[in-house]
């Protein structure tokens, strides 16, 4: 019978609620492909753009999972929800699965509402940049590095180089700023919320459960008993996938090129790309 009911044109289905779910899961960076799919404005838009273009859904539901990334694709899908809520005029629920953390977090804050598990992974308002050193084992293997620059600070933190401080030093006034933005959306989003804790902004990570204490979560909740509590019984998910052609691929966000090409543009990606992304997931314990 509820098969039957879903097969039925919504304005036939009496003193039901839809709301549009659209789940936002990986890594944020640039790029991806189907072999590596990453979080980015140019996969995340038009999702976004189907679930607030439903005129009768009083809300749209987000269920994000990630640990971060890319703080400008962060704030750019952050800013890309705020931008569609208002023009839509239609609240946002943002529900957090096993973590949502870094770059994650900063895009859970285009929530109206924050809801997570108790024992998912919120916080981590901090800025972290990664690299390797390659010295000693360009050494070791007989290899001579050459760099040919116009401008003496166009090689600044080359990994096969020494670690230079004034780089290190540079680097870390650029961290600071981002980290302040950062802070500055979360004050503003989280507003009186927030818990006077000297830890906040400190880049800890905290449970869904001691989120909620800190003011970072709202509500510790899954998304339908959360829905169904705010929109009654009859509330229906309605997921929203990307839209598909003639032959059921996959429109937006599809690799170019034959299956070949495909694979061998994810093989030219690197294994260290690789070790870094296990190791964001991993330092949540993921």
């Amino acid at each position: 019978m509820a098969f039957l009911k879903s097969l039925l044109p919504r304005r036939f289905r009496s003193n039901e609620t839809t709301i549009p779910v659209v789940q936002l899961q990986g890594v944020i960076m640039t790029g991806g492909s189907q072999f590596r799919p990453a979080l980015n404005l140019a996969t995340v838009s038009p999702l976004l753009t189907k679930a607030f273009a439903d005129k009768k859904a009083p809300a749209v539901a987000i269920s994000i999972n990630s640990p971060g990334g890319s703080p400008v694709q962060s704030r750019l899908i952050f800013r890309r929800i705020r931008d569609l809520a208002q023009e839509k005029n239609k609240k946002v629920f943002v529900f957090v699965e096993d973590v949502a953390a870094s770059g994650g977090y900063m895009i859970a804050l285009a929530g109206d509402e924050i809801i997570a598990d108790p024992t998912s992974i919120v916080g981590s308002i901090g800025v972290v940049s990664s690299s390797f050193g390659f010295t000693d084992l360009i050494k070791k293997i007989g290899v001579e590095r050459r760099v040919y620059t116009a401008g003496k600070n166009k090689a600044t933190l080359d990994p096969f180089k020494p670690e230079n401080e004034s780089d290190v030093a540079h680097l870390k006034s650029l961290q600071l700023e981002v980290h302040q933005i950062f802070i500055d959306m979360v004050k503003e989003r989280r507003g009186t919320k927030l818990a006077d804790d000297d830890d906040l902004f400190t880049g800890l990570f905290w449970s869904g459960l001691r989120g909620k204490e800190l003011g970072l979560v709202d509500d510790l909740n899954d998304m339908r008993t959360f829905l169904k509590a705010r929109y009654g019984e009859k509330t229906a998910l309605r997921l929203i996938t990307m839209p598909r052609g003639l032959f059921g691929r996959k429109i937006a966000g599809a690799a170019a090129g034959g299956i070949s090409e495909r694979v061998a543009s994810a093989a030219a990606t690197g294994v260290a790309e690789i070790v870094e992304e296990r190791t964001m997931w991993g330092r949540y314990g993921l």
